[in-house]
């Protein structure tokens, strides 16, 4: 089978005992780095754990072979066990691991897990945010018009908003959507569960201030949600009715009408069959 195990993000005491008893029984393990993932080995002392003295045999799984070799790896997985991790977190959440899952799924080899830690639910639970209802959009992306694209699509997003961002781009990503949102609320997540583990919170405005002289560490970025746009159910038909016009199914304009002003979808679809029907 196909295991995918989560590794700390920076502290190794969050190391679980199943995942050091995994990590010691398989005899291959894919990797984000082979360097990375063997210091791991060497410092949880999986060899200790391990019932021969062979090491297990590590495969290099990166952004840039992932797709190449996911049909080897799922040939491997159908035959004996196949670890899978990535650098620090959750494989296949913005890191090497999509591919081969599906790739194990198409030729029916199991896949399960070892839950660890990810930084998108670590982020969210501290952030000071509304945690009900949220969405992870991965990485900012790093050039200007498709940030131009994610900004115009998070505009009206309701829902707390998770994100991954390079330390390097911090500042410039910060300054754009203060642009946007001054006053929007967020929090900056740096280093989490390291040493100099830090949440910084308050408006984008006051963030992008602070950014501007320079971040370090690994980030991650929690937006608040848009405010539901105030309006009357007689107004949020006349809405509807107009995006209806434009294409839209009714039932699908009333569901976005809905989730920009907090209304409720069944109201104004029949709010918008009346006026319709006037």
């Amino acid at each position: 089978m196909l295991i995918l195990v989560g590794t700390p993000l920076g502290n190794l005491a969050d190391a679980s005992q199943r995942m050091r008893e995994t990590l010691a029984c398989v005899d291959v393990i894919a990797c984000e780095d082979t360097r990375t993932t063997a210091k791991l080995l060497q410092l949880l002392e999986v060899h200790s754990l391990r019932e021969t003295g062979n090491r297990p045999r590590l495969i290099a799984l990166h952004d840039h072979n992932e797709t190449e070799l996911a049909a080897e790896i799922a040939q491997l997985a159908l035959e004996q066990d196949v670890a899978l991790v990535s650098d620090a977190g959750m494989p296949g959440i913005s890191d090497p691991g999509y591919p081969v899952v599906v790739a194990c799924a198409e030729v029916g080899a199991t896949v399960t897990s070892v839950p660890g830690p990810t930084a998108v639910a670590t982020a969210l639970a501290i952030s000071g945010l509304p945690t009900d209802r949220f969405c992870f959009d991965g990485f900012v992306p790093r050039k200007a018009g498709e940030r131009a694209r994610l900004i115009a699509e998070l505009d009206r997003e309701p829902r707390t908003i998770v994100l991954y961002e390079s330390p390097h781009r911090l500042a410039t990503t910060l300054a754009e959507f203060a642009a946007s949102w001054p006053n929007r609320r967020a929090a900056v997540c740096r280093e989490l569960t390291k040493l100099h583990e830090e949440v910084r919170r308050g408006t984008l405005r006051e963030l992008a201030d602070w950014a501007a002289a320079g971040v370090r560490g690994e980030i991650v970025i929690v937006l608040a949600g848009a405010e539901a746009e105030v309006m009357s159910l007689d107004a949020g038909a006349a809405r509807t009715l107009e995006l209806a016009a434009s294409g839209m199914r009714l039932k699908d304009a009333a569901a976005e009408v809905a989730a920009a002003t907090g209304l409720s979808k069944r109201d104004l679809y029949q709010a918008a069959l009346a006026q319709r029907d006037e």
